[in-house]
């Protein structure tokens, strides 16, 4: 199975707002959805600095939109594209948005729990604007660069003593 390829804040907003009349729609899952009522509550930067099993620096952004689903379902029909841009607006009025960020979508209810997704496909059909959500997986940087950490058995070499019984000590010179 390939990785799916990540989406970065400049291409998903860009894709935005090449299509204000959409409903923006979230499909997770089983082909489940979002329900329509949802809000889009928050909207995070999270620089990430971290240092690998191999000792390697790494470094990247994330912009995070959490999406919330009421309790009282207040809508059977998603909010347009536009709602959603006038959000990132506010938003990006006080905070700049690094274009290059990893996007994820941060969503969960009473059915599935609480994650960070990745939109790996933004796709129109009829009047949706559908962004197709994706769980991640752990990985390790340092095979991913050709090294190891610690995942591939080391030989193990053990010591015997080779001496017919005389052994010596440091200070006795012989050694």
């Amino acid at each position: 199975m390939n990785k799916p390829e990540l989406i970065n804040w400049k291409t998903f907003k860009s894709f935005l707002e090449q299509h204000p009349e959409q409903l923006l729609q979230f499909q997770y899952g089983d082909d489940k959805r979002i329900d329509a009522s949802y809000h889009l509550t928050e909207i995070k930067q999270a620089p990430i600095t971290s240092v690998d099993c191999g000792g390697v620096m790494n470094t990247w952004t994330e912009v995070i939109l959490q999406l919330w689903e009421p309790e009282k379902k207040d809508s059977t029909r998603a909010m347009q594209v536009k709602k959603a841009l006038s959000i990132i607006n506010l938003v990006e009025q006080s905070m700049p948005l690094n274009p290059l960020a990893v996007v994820k979508i941060e969503f969960g209810n009473e059915q599935y729990d609480m994650r960070q997704l990745f939109p790996t496909q933004l796709n129109l059909t009829g009047d949706d604007l559908i962004v197709d959500l994706n769980p991640g997986k752990s990985e390790c940087k340092a095979i991913g660069r050709g090294e190891s950490c610690g995942t591939v058995p080391k030989l193990k070499i053990e010591m015997f003593n080779l001496t017919d019984g005389n052994t010596c000590s440091p200070d006795s010179g012989c050694c």
